[in-house]
C-alpha cells in the first residue's frame, strides 16, 4: 500500500558541547551577544521529516513514496535510501544545497539550532498530479511554505486522504492560511506545544479543530497522545523505552505509525498504540533513522506493552 510523504529531507549535523550554555550566556548582556563553544563530539545524520517517516514506514512493510526537494550533495542520502530500498521516483533534485540543520546541545539538553532550508524552498514545483500510480494515504510534513499549501491543495482536488502534520513549520502560517490548510486536510497532528500555537493562531479550540476533520492527534510526549475522532478523545499510553537517548525523530516514527494503520483501516486506539510503541523505539537510538526493528520484534513489544496481538497478526490468525 503506497503512502505519499510530502516533506523535507535534510542533513542534520548535531554537536554535543560538554557544559552548560547558561554558564556562557551574561543575561545582562544579551544584546552584544558574541559566543563561541568548543564542540569535540560531532556527528552527522540523515534526517528532514519526510525521510524519517519513510525510514519507519518501510519497516513497517508499507511503500513510502517521498515527495522532496534536494540539493547537488545528496549523493549520499540517495545511496542509503537505494539501500533501505526506498524509492527516489518524486524526490526532485536542484541547484544549490540540500536542506542543513545545525545543532548544538549542551548537557542540560538545551538547544541552539540553525536551519538552512536550501532546496526545500523549490518544494512548490514538486506537484503532487506527477504520481501515476494509486496513493492510499498522504502525509504534508513540514517543508517550505508554498510547497506545503499547493501540495495540500492537490491532494484535495485529487480527492486523496492525507493528514496535515505542519510541525516546525507551523509558525511560517497565519491563522487564515492554517484555516484554509485544516479545511482541506483530513487529519491533523500536533504535538501538544504546536496545539496551542495551533490554536492561537486560528482562534479555535481544539475540540472545534477536531469537528472540522476525521481526527485530530496531539502528541503528549512521555504522557503518550490524544486522538479527538468523532466526538471521542481516546487516550494512548506512552511505551516505556528500553532507553532515551535522543528524541530527534520520535515524532517522526510516531507518524510512520499513524500511516500505516490508517492504510489498513485499523481503528483508532490501535493506530495510536502502534505509532506510541514506534516513538519509543526510536528515543532509544541516536539520530532519526537508526533505529532497527523486524516483524516479529514489533509484534512481541506490541503485545508486551499492550497485552494484545498486533492487528495484521489478528487477521492473519482469522
Amino acid at each position: 500500500m503506497a503512502a505519499l510523504i510530502c516533506g523535507s529531507m535534510a542533513y542534520d549535523t548535531i554537536m554535543i558541547f560538554p557544559g552548560y550554555f547558561k554558564q556562557h550566556i551574561l543575561p545582562e548582556q544579551i544584546h552584544i551577544l558574541s559566543v563561541s563553544f568548543l564542540v569535540p563530539e560531532m556527528r552527522r545524520e540523515l534526517g528532514g521529516c519526510a525521510g524519517n517517516i519513510a525510514y519507519t514506514l518501510k519497516m513497517l512493510g508499507s511503500e513510502p513514496l517521498i515527495m522532496a526537494t534536494v540539493g547537488q550533495d545528496f549523493g549520499p542520502y540517495a545511496e542509503f535510501l537505494d539501500r533501505q530500498q526506498i524509492r527516489r521516483d518524486y524526490i526532485q533534485e536542484q541547484e544549490g544545497f540540500t536542506a542543513q540543520c545545525f545543532i548544538t546541545t549542551d548537557l542540560d539538553d538545551n538547544q541552539i539550532t540553525a536551519f538552512h532550508p536550501g532546496a526545500m524552498n523549490g518544494s512548490h514545483l514538486n506537484m503532487v498530479n506527477v504520481v501515476r500510480e494509486p496513493i492510499d494515504i498522504a502525509i504534508v510534513s513540514p517543508d517550505g511554505k508554498a510547497g506545503m499549501q499547493q501540495h495540500c491543495q492537490q491532494l484535495a482536488a485529487a480527492k486523496i486522504p492525507f493528514i496535515f502534520d505542519p510541525g516546525q513549520g507551523l509558525p511560517m502560517f497565519n491563522g487564515e492560511e492554517l484555516k484554509a490548510m485544516l479545511a482541506l486536510a483530513s487529519y491533523v497532528t500536533v504535538n501538544d506545544y504546536e496545539a496551542e500555537m495551533l490554536c492561537t493562531s486560528t482562534g479555535l479550540s481544539l475540540l472545534e479543530i477536531a469537528a472540522q476533520v476525521q481526527a485530530l492527534i496531539v502528541t503528549l510526549g512521555a504522557q503518550g497522545a490524544k486522538i479527538y475522532t468523532d466526538g471521542v478523545c481516546h487516550q494512548i499510553p506512552a511505551v516505556a523505552a528500553s532507553e532515551i537517548l535522543d528524541p530527534t525523530g520520535c515524532g517522526d516514527a510516531f507518524r510512520a505509525g499513524l500511516l500505516h494503520g490508517l492504510s489498513r483501516g485499523w481503528d483508532w486506539p490501535q493506530i495510536g498504540r502502534l505509532a506510541s510503541l514506534l516513538g519509543s523505539l526510536k528515543v532509544a537510538q541516536r539520530g532519526g533513522q537508526n533505529h532497527h526493528f523486524t516483524e516479529r520484534e514489533l509484534a512481541e513489544k506490541y503485545q508486551a506493552a499492550f497485552a494484545e496481538l498486533l492487528p495484521d497478526l489478528v487477521c492473519e490468525a482469522q
